[in-house]
């Protein structure tokens, strides 16, 4: 019995001890307390970190961009009868529309410096906003195993490029498990080959954006030039006029509406978790430039380069390819496996694979990491959660998903009607009800704020939020369901599912604060507590730096202690 207690005992102290060592280390002198709600991945960044310019942004977004998805854009349009000229419209007017909501959406990182994880806290509370950083999490994990399964076919060319025989390698694999084993071996190496990126902090992502859109830059501009002068021209695909059926239920209106809300429910979930990286912009600026001439313009090209260079293949294969893996072996199989279209071939899917791999990085696995930072913030930074992140790719087995799960991913790829009624509600109240004032510490604390509502939970945000996807649900189920004849109403309502959702929550939020109104709207602290503003954004924000002495009922006070009482400075906005 004496040896059994000891056992235990002895069992109890190992675990704590182990749980003492994997609990991050905070620095006090730095605001980098380490608790149930803050570590220093989740502190608003002080200048010091924040060293994002114009191109970093630039970078980010052209990762978002210089992808497959992009590159097959104006195949979805053309596919529903619109025109070539029509198809390009729809891609213009949609990724304008993504790059304001992006910066109506980061604008908060960029004010007050703190991510996605700690904006929602004053909007659904502190424990509500566990609700859409749970919805985050489960994309991320989902995403970033299908991103590196995707990433692997592009490796799969790499490889045999050098190795014709790779893809004829013999399939060791049972026949419950749904690919082949080139396919898996070129899926573990991209994994493989994505884990050092991992350990690349966020103020360091400088390097990794300028290779990925240089290399996958000149990648593209380089096939669309080959193509065009082996084909000396285009194919009949860029003379592509309207063809909508006569039959069709649809008119060219209802087509486009469909075709823009599908460019911008593409990357809502990049759209809703802005902050996360807006928050390390030097300065707004930077954020708005980059993002103008990547997610816009560099996103608009990169679809009209697609579309030349399938139109082009077209006239030289007699076939369209619009997936570059698929084209990528074709050009191989054509050059009848010389070494210089293997060689060719090696390096342009070389291109796509590392852009793919950083942008599955960047925007899923350190997102990832964000997110599980708020959830975890004692033993969880954005390395650690990144990490794990990528470890879930291999219980996600992407390998199932892709190919025996499609509805499943139908429905991920259709996730923004539950994402847009989120950013409707987190527009209306920064923007609205607090006028864009916030109190930043109260972020971080519990029962003594503003921010813990009913425990811990703005109970006004789970109706509105649910209101903005309801209208849209039905018509999600009966699109991904492949109902013969849906109900024409939830149908049009699914094709603008996302300003409906948007548009919908932000209103019915907005109408619950009014007639049951909540403390602390506008108001915010007249003291720089976490030391996150230069001069300049304190003297605009109206607070005071840590440097600069506060006067309080004529009494000048020191720095320090205007810190230590800055819970309870207030101020409401003008």
């Amino acid at each position: 019995m004496i040896a059994s207690l000891r056992t235990l005992i002895m069992s109890g102290l190992r675990l704590r001890t182990l749980k003492e060592k994997i609990q991050l280390q905070g620095d006090g002198n730095e605001h980098e307390q380490v608790d149930s709600w803050s570590n220093r991945d989740l502190i608003p960044l002080p200048p010091s970190r924040r060293t994002w310019g114009w191109f970093h942004y630039f970078g980010y977004w052209t990762l978002n961009s210089l992808n497959i998805s992009n590159w097959q854009t104006p195949n979805t349009f053309l596919s529903y009868g619109l025109s070539v000229g029509q198809s390009m419209m729809v891609i213009v007017v949609g990724k304008l529309l993504v790059t304001f909501f992006s910066t109506l959406i980061a604008w908060c990182g960029l004010r007050w410096h703190i991510g996605f994880t700690v904006q929602n806290r004053f909007t659904w509370g502190l424990r509500g906003s566990y609700i859409p950083l749970m919805q985050r999490v489960l994309l991320n994990f989902i995403w970033c195993a299908i991103q590196c399964w995707n990433g692997g076919r592009l490796v799969a060319v790499c490889i045999t490029a050098i190795w014709p025989s790779f893809a004829k390698m013999h399939n060791t694999l049972p026949s419950s498990m749904p690919t082949t084993t080139y396919q898996f071996i070129a899926f573990v190496l991209f994994w493989i080959f994505s884990v050092p990126f991992l350990f690349v902090r966020p103020e360091k992502f400088r390097l990794p954006f300028l290779v990925t859109s240089i290399y996958c830059g000149l990648g593209m501009l380089s096939m669309m030039i080959w193509s065009l002068s082996v084909a000396k021209g285009v194919g009949p695909l860029w003379t592509t006029g309207q063809h909508i059926p006569e039959t069709s239920s649809w008119n060219l209106h209802w087509l486009e509406m469909k075709g823009i809300n599908q460019i911008i429910g593409g990357i809502a979930a990049g759209i809703t978790n802005g902050s996360d990286f807006s928050r390390y912009a030097r300065a707004p600026k930077h954020y708005v430039l980059g993002t103008v001439l990547s997610a816009w313009v560099t996103g608009v090209l990169v679809s009209l380069v697609g579309l030349v260079v399938t139109a082009a293949c077209q006239k030289i294969y007699g076939e369209v390819y619009w997936n570059p893996p698929d084209l990528l072996m074709r050009m191989m199989d054509s050059g009848e496996g010389s070494s210089k279209a293997r060689a060719g071939v090696f390096f342009l899917a070389a291109g796509f694979a590392l852009t793919g791999m950083f942008e599955n990085v960047c925007g899923n696995a350190v997102a990832g990491g964000i997110d599980l930072a708020g959830l975890f913030p004692r033993y969880l930074d954005i390395r650690r959660g990144a990490i794990l992140t990528f470890v879930a790719v291999w219980v996600c087995q992407p390998w199932q998903l892709v190919n025996k799960a499609a509805t499943f991913v139908s429905v991920l790829s259709s996730f923004s009607v539950f994402l847009s009624p989120i950013m409707g509600v987190m527009v209306v109240d920064f923007y609205l009800l607090r006028k864009g004032r916030i109190q930043l510490s109260h972020l971080y604390r519990t029962r003594d704020t503003a921010y813990w509502y009913h425990k811990g939970v703005n109970w006004r945000a789970i109706p509105a939020w649910i209101c903005g996807w309801a209208p849209t649900i039905g018509g999600l189920v009966v699109t991904v369901g492949g109902t013969s004849s849906p109900p024409r109403s939830l149908v049009k309502l699914y094709y603008m599912a996302f300003l409906v959702g948007f548009f919908v929550s932000g209103t019915v939020f907005l109408l619950l604060n009014l007639a049951f109104p909540c403390t602390g709207l506008g108001e915010y602290e007249k003291v720089d507590v976490y030391e996150t503003f230069t001069p300049r954004e304190a003297a605009n924000l109206e607070v005071v730096t840590a440097s600069e002495p506060q006067v309080l009922d004529g009494v000048e006070s020191d720095p320090v202690d205007n810190k230590m009482e800055s819970g309870t400075v207030v101020e409401k906005s003008l």
